[in-house]
């Protein structure tokens, strides 16, 4: 926490004023804004295997496109060509981004190739784990809230194929003939580790269905990001999966993504997560589950008057969804695939953790 108010204190005092005198105009509160988050993401480690080197035409570097993009999220612009546009009239974020002229900056379609570019390599990922684990990695954190929300996108959705049930004879089995069955995704979860539990998830685009806190039930075609928030509504782990895949078929790999980065008391979750298996995984983790009891598995069970006071702690998770989607792009999916999906997500994601960080401060 130190060295965190060191940094928001050196930002504030000498870099800003240092800023303000090179572009000789105010910083807006939305271009401080997005010179706290690059502050706090360490571009150069990252940028490393982006550098251009070889023979022939030097490519764009890509630490300014990658920063436009962080601007793109922190102004919440729904497409690349806008933020083009802005960063043509506004010299003062253009030059915050590393291009003295309009000029100087690469075309709608260079910004397309390196996008790309970031999402095969997962980069907006590997930024948010790293800022993750450096500023809350050493710390003890009370809670962590679990959800997903819905990802609207805009490509066909994939058809699932049918799997040919084998005919079944007729009558009553023999004693001791039935076929054993198949073990369910939340069984195996308990026993692979976290990258065999991504793989098993499905990630294409397809339809989802789903009931808002008002018992209203909407659907959507595209995919469904799960999350896991610390205190002070500070994402530190994110799933995308394919918007038909249930809710708790995300929360094992989720805990065991979060585990990897911070150490945490208490796991909330809703009703969609009760489950033994989710359960037996947090205590096994040395967590205590706070999950709202589904009355589908027979009369609901109420909280305790203290379980009831921890579980409010959850609507963090509400509110960072909210943020993502209202404030930082959230609603503005215009990429196809899921690892580009997962990546502009990640860059807002990456806005709302580095905001948050610094507003804990106070």
């Amino acid at each position: 926490m130190n060295t965190l108010f060191s940094l928001w204190d050196t930002i504030q005092t000498r870099l800003f004023p240092v800023i303000e005198e090179e572009i000789q105009t105010e910083l807006t509160e939305k271009e401080k804004q997005f010179v706290e988050v690059v502050s706090l993401m360490d571009m150069g480690r990252h940028m490393r295997a982006y550098s251009w080197c070889g023979t022939g035409r030097k490519k764009s570097r890509r630490d300014k496109i990658l920063k436009a993009f962080i601007a793109k999220a922190v102004y919440d612009f729904p497409t690349t060509r806008i933020l083009l546009e802005y960063l043509n009239a506004s010299r003062s974020l253009r030059r915050l981004c590393g291009w003295e002229r309009a000029s100087e900056m690469p075309s709608e379609a260079t910004f397309s190739r390196a996008f790309g570019e970031f999402a095969e390599g997962r980069l907006s990922e590997m930024i948010f784990e790293a800022m993750v684990k450096e500023h809350l990695g050493d710390k003890l954190v009370g809670h962590i809230s679990g959800d997903s929300t819905a990802i609207e996108a805009r490509e066909k959705a994939v058809r699932k194929v049918k799997e040919e049930k084998k005919p079944r004879k007729r009558g009553r089995p023999i004693k001791g003939s039935e076929p054993a069955l198949e073990p369910r995704r939340l069984d195996l979860q308990l026993t692979r580790d976290l990258e065999d539990n991504l793989k098993d998830l499905p990630i294409s685009c397809d339809f989802g269905c789903k009931r808002d806190s008002k018992g209203n039930t909407y659907s959507w075609q595209g995919f469904k990001l799960h999350i896991g928030v610390a205190d002070g509504d500070i994402p530190v782990s994110a799933i995308l999966t394919s918007a038909s895949l249930h809710d708790s078929q995300a929360a094992i790999p989720l805990l065991q993504m979060t585990e990897k980065r911070i150490i945490n008391c208490y796991d909330l979750y809703d009703a969609a997560y009760d489950a033994p298996q989710i359960k037996d995984f947090s205590r096994n983790l040395g967590h205590v589950p706070i999950i709202d009891s589904n009355p589908r598995r027979g009369e609901k069970t109420l909280f305790d008057p203290v379980e009831k006071i921890r579980f409010a702690h959850r609507s963090s998770v509400e509110r960072v969804n909210s943020d993502l989607k209202d404030n930082h792009g959230g609603n503005h999916i215009r990429v196809r695939g899921h690892s580009k999906v997962m990546c502009h997500l990640m860059l807002g994601l990456l806005v709302i953790t580095a905001s948050n960080l610094f507003s804990m401060l106070f």
